[in-house]
């Protein structure tokens, strides 16, 4: 993997392939569209078993195609297109889903955002749904420290009643979905921990760069359009529903994981409770529903994220 490119473009945008041709050849020819064009788009194949990365490598030569040889889940596959980037002299760095659908001049407002204030370390778009795209699934986010809970305001509600969509504020973590950050701040603060494989690896990574005194902003005037799901959902229903148990177990680990790197001692009580009543509540309901496997995965989830840790 020792590709060589005579960086002269401001931005890379990365972009993870897991058997998936059709979703990240959409994606790709969206970004084609946009008014913007002082990037690369960056495409690390996570071992795929279907043939796509070369399917998109023949659709799209201009991209950077770099092979992982294996899945190494959401944090390792950027992490090379990340690493590719910070090597060769990128100065803004975007991590964006491969079920993506993006208007035109969405590149613009990101980047002069950033360019307005260098405290800012990383900013997002608003994203809407893409099968409905006036129902907000992520409008800017927020954290509530005494109860350990990340959340996502207006999350599946119409924007029609929302003008407060269009302001412009700091927010308290960014998604992975389409994620800005400077290469200076992502150099200062370190990669996506790759032991989190999937979820909660966004929310850690905004948190270390608050941490190093920088804010995160939300762009509304940055819009994309969220296919949503794609990663962690099964086409056909089998016995215990399109969710994969394995997708239990990584969200118990890597909330409790994240929980234990970024609790305040003052939070402790609030948090520990909240966060038992919250895995009982799930465990109970995965009884009631009968899906043991879930169950055990949850199970063996929170066991894991208390017994090690993410670093």
């Amino acid at each position: 993997m020792n590709l060589v490119v005579n960086v002269q473009k401001k931005l890379a945008i990365v972009i993870i392939n897991w058997n998936s041709f059709e979703l990240t050849r959409d994606t790709l020819m969206s970004l084609q569209k946009t008014s913007y064009q002082n990037y690369d788009c960056i495409v690390v194949d996570n071992g795929s078993q279907d043939d796509s990365a070369n399917q998109l490598q023949n659709a799209f030569p201009n991209i950077i195609l770099m092979r992982a040889g294996e899945n190494k889940g959401f944090t390792g596959g950027n992490n090379i297109g990340m690493q590719f980037a910070l090597d060769n002299g990128y100065e803004f760095i975007m991590m964006l889903n491969n079920d993506v659908e993006v208007e035109a001049d969405f590149l613009q407002p990101l980047v002069q955002k950033l360019n307005s204030n260098q405290n800012i370390g990383a900013v997002q778009p608003l994203i809407y749904f893409h099968h409905d795209k006036n129902l907000i699934w992520n409008a800017g986010t927020t954290f509530i420290p005494f109860l350990g809970t990340c959340a996502t305001p207006n999350y599946n509600q119409r924007d029609d009643a929302h003008a407060q969509l269009q302001v412009q504020k700091n927010i308290d973590w960014i998604t992975g979905c389409a994620f800005m950050i400077r290469a200076s701040v992502l150099k200062q603060v370190g990669l996506l921990k790759e032991k989190f494989f999937i979820y909660y690896e966004d929310v850690d990574l905004s948190f270390r760069i608050k941490t190093a005194g920088y804010t995160l902003a939300y762009e509304p005037s940055s819009v994309i359009y969220h296919i949503a799901g794609m990663s962690h959902k099964s086409k056909v229903k089998g016995k215990e529903g399109f969710v994969s148990p394995k997708v239990h177990f990584l969200n118990a680990r890597n909330r409790i994981w994240f929980l234990k790197q970024h609790t305040p001692i003052w939070a402790l009580p609030t948090v520990i409770l909240f966060q038992a009543f919250y895995f009982f509540s799930i465990g109970f309901y995965f009884i009631f529903r009968a899906r043991w496997q879930k169950w055990i995965a949850w199970n063996k989830g929170i066991l894991e994220g208390l017994t090690s840790n993410v670093a």
